[in-house]
């Protein structure tokens, strides 16, 4: 069931009404309201896949009782291997199996053997990656002793299937969430309004600025070879803030959703695109699968122990296995190794602290600009790699980019018409909007929000027009989010 959708404005307000009217003082019956709504949410895409994401809340639920009684590490280490290769093991088969296949074939074939192995017919699980981990790191904490294993089945299933961050993240964690399902919820007004802001700045984020830009991203990228290099360039930004904005819209949504129910989700994003080098960028962008594998995989490599080669390796692997959770493809191994070696100078230089910028300043200083356009072109030439359906293609998108003739030209009477202007000035809106709440934790937050009577028109006025934006460039038919693949 797609946020954007008819489906869900229906389902929204019935769960909304059960959950608070209904089951609010009792909080088994909440939990397992919780349960049913996002079994029925997640079902609405494919039914089948219910018993995946049932097998693995089940695993790691007992496995996490088997942990808190069992002494000996040897057995210990043991029952997380279970949790580890079955969650693992259906990931790989359903996200990686017909990829190893074709690239083992195809390494034959070099060699004049060809190999007749079968590939299947397979449909990925929607978030199958998202909840995977999320379920993950449950049994990997419950094994370093950093959380008790949960003795409610209920309460463990809401959490693994909690249907606002359930296909797209943030990937909670256990030690954050899931004792939240123990906790009495009241209904709490201040939270629910601060989660429709974060709602309605999401569905802003991505109808008005992801959908549009998808319409040029796609036709440019789509035919690549008939447009200037100027042309490649536009495209290659949009997909920036497609992007951004489709997935971080998606985080908005579901962390204002969670507030209507009485949750707080992690943050997952904080403003990434006014980074001043490329460290600061992945400490702000997908914040919870970054720390995700800060934990799990780069502090048990070593993290910044021992020599420099052994730094650079770790961050080497996590990119690379970062890339790869992202898909099947050589073009997201291509991307994390690029945005790997963009990484490697700060290690050398141990330069990847957040530097805020001055909060007094309306304005950045020269010497921040041309430090956050040097750090959106990096991270926007590796969106090429990821945008891109193979590595020729994005070989092919960035040699036109330096090679083509007429070079400034940024039309063709097929695409670049009248149509892009409201795009631009969505655009400069949004960046304005993210701008001056670039110290706050979210977009319309401080300024016209304080209890004074003269900012009240502005505020509303605000909402107005954003849901005016919004109800005119909603399309007939609800897009997918772009991170629903993963």
């Amino acid at each position: 069931m797609l946020f954007n959708s008819i489906d869900f404005a229906i389902f929204l307000p019935i769960v909304f009404a059960l959950y608070w009217f209904i089951t609010a003082r009792n909080l088994r019956l909440q939990n397992t309201l919780i349960v049913v709504s996002s079994l029925i949410f997640y079902g609405w895409w494919d039914w089948r896949f219910l018993s995946l994401l049932l097998f693995s809340a089940f695993v790691d639920f007992f496995v996490g009782l088997a942990l808190e009684k069992e002494e000996n590490q040897t057995n210990r280490k043991l029952l997380l291997s279970i949790s580890l290769v079955l969650n693992l093991g259906l990931l790989a088969f359903f996200k990686y199996f017909n990829f190893f296949i074709s690239n083992f074939k195809s390494a034959f074939s070099i060699f004049g053997c060809a190999l007749d192995l079968p590939s299947l017919d397979l449909i990925l699980p929607v978030g199958i990656s998202f909840y995977t981990f999320q379920s993950l790191s449950y049994g990997i904490d419950v094994y370093r002793r950093k959380l008790e294993p949960s003795r409610d089945w209920i309460a463990f299933l809401a959490f693994v299937s909690f249907f606002p961050q359930l296909v797209a993240g943030p990937i909670e964690r256990a030690t954050h969430l899931l004792p939240q399902f123990f906790a009495k919820r009241i209904f709490d007004y201040e939270k629910a309004v601060g989660g429709m802001r974060l709602i309605l700045w999401g569905f802003f984020k991505k109808i008005v600025i992801a959908d549009n830009a998808a319409y040029f991203v796609n036709d440019i990228f789509a035919n690549n070879a008939n447009y200037s290099g100027g042309t490649l360039i536009l495209g290659a930004v949009l997909f920036s803030f497609q992007i951004y904005c489709d997935f971080s819209g998606y985080s908005d949504i579901a962390i204002g959703l969670a507030r209507l129910f009485g949750f707080e989700l992690m943050r997952n994003f904080k403003y990434p695109y006014f980074s001043k080098n490329v460290g600061e960028f992945w400490q702000r962008w997908h914040i919870s699968l970054s720390t995700w594998f800060r934990d799990y995989v780069y502090l048990p490599l070593g993290g910044n122990r021992g020599s420099l080669i052994f730094r650079l390796r770790n961050v080497m692997i996590v990119f690379l296995v970062s890339g790869f959770w992202h898909g099947a493809n050589w073009t997201f191994i291509a991307w994390g190794l690029v945005n790997a070696l963009f990484f490697v100078p700060l290690v050398v230089m141990k330069e990847r602290k957040i530097k805020t910028l001055n909060q007094e300043k309306l304005l950045p200083e020269i010497g921040d600009i041309v430090r956050m356009g040097f750090t959106f072109i990096l991270i926007t030439f590796a969106w090429i790699f990821f945008r891109a359906e193979s590595l020729s293609h994005a070989f092919q998108y960035i040699e036109g980019i330096f090679c083509s003739s007429h070079f400034l030209e940024i039309h063709s009477k097929s695409t670049f018409d009248n149509s892009i202007i409201p795009l631009i000035c969505y655009l400069f809106f949004f960046i304005v909007m993210e701008w001056f709440s670039r110290h706050s934790e979210y977009v319309i937050h401080p300024y016209l929000l304080q209890d004074k009577w003269y900012l009240t028109p502005v505020r509303f006025g605000l909402y107005f027009f954003i849901l005016l934006v919004i109800m005119l460039n909603i399309k007939n038919e609800a897009s997918n989010f772009i991170y629903f693949q993963f």
